[in-house]
């Protein structure tokens, strides 16, 4: 049986976080020798630390919620894509014409591997953003889902937040924070499952991903094969 990838990222005191908001942090309020029989832990941390999903109600004041959100969307078929152009610096944002090549009719939930957040011990000072005209056309394919190996969809300076928005509108979901370094483009199958926080705006999520069967190499290769 083929494994399953991790693509989520470490959750420790180095994992960086958005410049101010809540680091992470691990201890223990008992240890075993404390309680006798038991270490029990407790952490600290933004719901927006690490490999995470946006809910709407983050930039929405009506927005949906984590608990509101549907977890079916967070497991099933999903097509990684590399932009090369983004990777190697000649493309500064990510819009229509740097998917336009790539077969995404039916795709269902799209990673895309931009390359450009290289050391994760350290937040970005700048990542490519993605346009909001990208938000219908990705529609129209049928995603539903977009993750990125990026901690935002919008530039890390904007307050207008143009393609969280975008992207809700046109009722897709966001994944933000993965690491897809070592994860060919091709076809797999999703587990991103948000924690049951009621309330939230976000949660953090343990992504993982498994080829899926002989479509696991170059997105060519897996020709008519749609993940729905």
């Amino acid at each position: 049986m083929t494994k399953w990838m991790d693509i989520s990222q470490r959750l420790d005191s180095h994992v960086p976080t958005w410049p101010g908001d809540t680091p992470f942090s691990y201890r223990l309020t008992w240890t075993k020798q404390m309680s006798g029989s038991v270490n029990v832990g407790q952490f600290t941390m933004s719901t927006h630390t690490g490999t995470h999903i946006d809910a709407p109600f983050h930039f929405d004041e009506n927005g949906k919620r984590v608990l509101e959100l549907d977890v079916n969307l967070y497991v099933g078929p999903a097509r990684v894509i590399h932009l090369s152009d983004v990777e190697r610096g000649k493309a500064a944002s990510i819009g229509v014409d740097e998917v336009a090549q790539i077969d995404l009719q039916g795709v269902t939930r799209l990673l895309i591997r931009t390359g450009a957040w290289a050391d994760r011990r350290v937040f970005p000072e700048k990542i490519p953003e993605i346009h909001p005209d990208l938000a219908e056309y990705l529609a129209k394919c049928g995603v539903r889902l977009l993750g990125l190996d990026l901690p935002s969809v919008d530039p890390l300076d904007s307050k207008a937040l143009p393609a969280h928005h975008a992207l809700t509108r046109h009722h897709i979901h966001i994944l933000e924070g993965l690491v897809l370094d070592d994860v060919p483009a091709g076809d797999y199958e999703l587990v991103a499952l948000p924690l049951p926080l009621a309330d939230a705006d976000g949660s953090p999520v343990r992504a993982i991903l498994r080829p899926m069967g002989p479509c696991n190499g170059a997105i060519e290769a897996c020709g008519d094969e749609r993940g729905v």
